[in-house]
């Protein structure tokens, strides 16, 4: 997977197959993103998909717009772009 992070000059490699989430596979690439419960059910971890396409493992229960993903529960399935929320 190839993530294009806006604010970041270059793109992040990432092989997503060695982690069970998108949100692993960011801390791995020490990415920081706020998350709470790891499980889709608060909506801490939401970011917003720019561009790509995620699966999730098991559908989220915390409500998100059409054009946010939830990194705690899916899995990239093609290159993404992202947004991450700053506070």
């Amino acid at each position: 997977m190839t993530l294009h992070q806006q604010g970041l000059s270059k793109p992040l490699e990432f092989h997503t197959d060695t982690h069970p989430s998108l949100l692993d596979a960011l801390e791995h690439g020490k990415v920081q993103v706020e998350y709470q419960c790891r499980e889709g059910y608060c909506g801490s971890c939401r970011l917003r998909l720019v561009k790509g396409k995620v699966c999730y493992r098991n559908e989220p229960l915390a409500f998100i717009q059409p054009d946010e993903i939830l990194p705690c529960s899916c899995h990239p399935i093609s290159d993404i772009e992202i947004e991450i929320y700053s506070e």
